[in-house]
């Protein structure tokens, strides 16, 4: 029955304890035996257990009786990084309530104010819970604390829980079943179904996961996916315990998946809603906002890799993540390959790994850049994504950067060498609040360039490892920006180009040009490497030409000979010089960008 039904998820900071008291919840519910537990048995992906991070969100159905009365719990377990915020809010959409973890030691993180908020907005009920009490040097009294003056829980409803130890597990399960409401939908009203999730496999096509909001679908019957308009037939459905079990119908306030036989990955679409075939299907459901890709890179197929099969396992992976996106592009160093959208670095990561582990793909990844707006001489307003498509500097009226809002909790000890930090990404402080006597949580505005790269790990560094950070995307402002190129040989190398303060072009155009002369091979003419913005050239570097001995033979008589030679040398070197191609390998390449990424 729908009012023995609850769906929760755990959202809290990265290595908060999501994982493990999913694993505590299978345990207490009888859902997994103990024969069969593992450590992170939600975290299926290799990559994921590789790093002990959740990558993806997973459903797990738990049945549990108390008294007399079985309860159905739907638990979306999320990730915690900053970088997979759009797995966490399409989990929300799913659910009527969430626990909210915070470590007992650790306190409130930037990711746990970042979640809090986001679940409030989806008129969520919040059941508080404080992780990690068996440790010996925790404080869980101060950190319910420091709970209701960040976030306005009472001290009095959090939930005390060791998810390691299993203590205080079967209170939170009470908790859940008490606290969070049942979810409102009519088993009998017409079929109204909402995709959060998919994936790809190679047997049965495309799995969709949907949470039922009204009606009910059952095997066999006619289906339509709204918003991509094609009409199939459920050939399965069934819900995850937390392998696939087959099931005859799902019910309005159920999780689980269909398995339709969609063998063309554009059929399935992330927040499509699922009604049943013909003219009375319900309306659309609101979906997801579509996510705001931050970071975009070149990927590249390397030596002999075929660019097919990289354009295959890219459509794979983007039914299984839908928070990145690729178009073709063309370098003319690095050939035919995709101008990959990601949300951030961390993202950009995984997704490459993922491609290089799931598909086999060797992989040439170019300079990673945000997105830049222009507005030219005209007026319009041109969205870059690359370097290369920055128009020149005189049709340029206005150029835009993206600037973030960044929440940095930190330790009362570190606050200046934060703040000096900051101030050295060109951030402006916008305020700075104190969320107990040792702990401050410092705003700033900072450009997102500056923030992609490296920030989170010199912050890491800063505050021996206690600081944390989260940002959200505020706007576009103007700045004084350039693009840098390089030239080999007088030819520019479209895939080392980056858009830079104007103020540290001198200073990276020297690095990049000095790096490159140690990589290029030496030719048989002198190569120059230049730096330039526009047509300024700013640094240049020379590699010197190979030398031949040609008066080697000349062991004597009038020195009109051997000059003679010396000047035919020249000429050729000069003629060599003008029809010369300069290659550059691959292994240049990335030992130049992985220069440019280090600053």
């Amino acid at each position: 029955m729908i009012k023995q039904i609850r769906n929760f998820c755990i959202i809290a900071h990265i290595d908060h304890g999501k994982s493990t008291l999913a694993d505590r919840l299978l345990e207490e519910t009888g859902t997994v035996s103990l024969r069969q537990m593992k450590e992170q048995l939600l975290d299926d992906l290799e990559l994921e257990r590789q790093r002990g991070i959740t990558i993806k969100a997973r459903a797990v159905v738990m049945r549990f009786k108390r008294g007399n009365v079985e309860y159905e719990l739907n638990l979306i377990d999320t990730p915690g990084h900053v970088d997979f915020q759009y797995e966490v809010s399409r989990s929300l959409a799913c659910c009527e309530g969430a626990l909210l973890l915070v470590d007992a030691f650790q306190g409130v993180e930037a990711q746990t104010v970042a979640n809090a908020y986001a679940a409030m907005e989806h008129d969520l009920h919040i059941v508080p819970v404080i992780n990690k009490i068996d440790l010996t040097h925790a404080r869980p009294d101060e950190v319910a604390e420091e709970m209701m003056h960040s976030l306005g829980t009472d001290p009095d409803d959090c939930v005390r829980v060791s998810a390691k130890t299993g203590q205080g597990v079967d209170a939170l399960v009470d908790a859940i079943i008490d606290r969070i409401p049942a979810p409102t939908g009519d088993p009998d009203a017409v079929l109204q179904a909402m995709v959060f999730d998919s994936n790809y496999d190679d047997y049965r096509g495309a799995i969709t996961y949907v949470r039922v909001m009204q009606g009910t679908v059952r095997k066999g019957q006619k289906i339509r996916f709204l918003r991509a308009g094609t009409t199939h037939e459920v050939v399965e459905l069934g819900q995850f315990a937390p392998q696939r079990v087959a099931r005859d119908e799902l019910v309005a306030g159920q999780v689980g998946y269909l398995i339709c036989n969609i063998k063309s990955l554009g059929d399935v679409h992330i927040g499509d809603t699922v009604s049943i075939a013909g003219d009375n299907a319900a309306a659309p459901l609101p979906g997801y906002s579509r996510p705001k890709r931050m970071v975009y890179c070149g990927l590249f197929p390397s030596d002999g890799q075929n660019f097919s099969d990289l354009r295959d396992a890219l459509e794979r992976l983007a039914v299984n993540d839908p928070s990145f996106e690729f178009e073709p592009e063309t370098s003319d160093a690095l050939g035919f390959g995709f101008r990959c959208g990601f949300l951030g670095l961390l993202h950009m990561e995984i997704v490459q790994q993922r491609l290089e582990n799931e598909s086999d793909i060797d992989l040439v990844q170019t300079a990673p850049n945000v997105t830049y707006e222009i507005i030219n001489k005209r007026g319009e307003t041109i969205t870059v994504h690359k370097p290369q498509d920055v128009p020149d500097p005189g049709d340029i009226e206005e150029f835009r950067q993206p600037i973030v809002r960044c929440n940095i909790i930190v330790p009362t000890d570190y606050i200046g060498a934060v703040m000096k930090l900051c101030q050295e990404r060109r951030g402006i402080q916008k305020a700075q609040e104190y969320l107990g006597a040792q702990r401050a949580m410092l705003t700033y505005d900072i450009p997102l360039a500056e923030v992609v790269y490296d920030l989170h790990d010199k912050i890491k560094s800063c505050t021996r490892g206690y600081g944390t950070l989260d940002y959200e995307m505020v706007g576009y402002e103007a700045a004084d920006l350039c693009r840098l190129d390089f030239l080999v040989n007088g030819n520019r190398v479209d895939a080392l180009s980056i858009v830079c303060n104007r103020a540290d072009a001198d200073r990276r155009g020297r690095a990049v040009a000095k790096k490159l002369k140690s990589e290029i091979d030496r030719h048989m003419f002198e190569v120059a490497v230049q730096a330039a913005v526009g047509s300024r050239v700013i640094a240049r570097e020379t590699v010197p030409a190979m030398r031949k001995n040609v008066t080697a033979k000349c062991y004597g008589g009038d020195i009109t000979r051997k000059r003679k030679l010396l000047q035919k040398q020249k000429e050729g070197k000069k003629r060599m010089k003008a029809v010369g191609n300069v290659e550059i390998s691959q292994k240049a390449f990335m030992a130049v960008l992985s220069e440019a990424e280090g600053g």
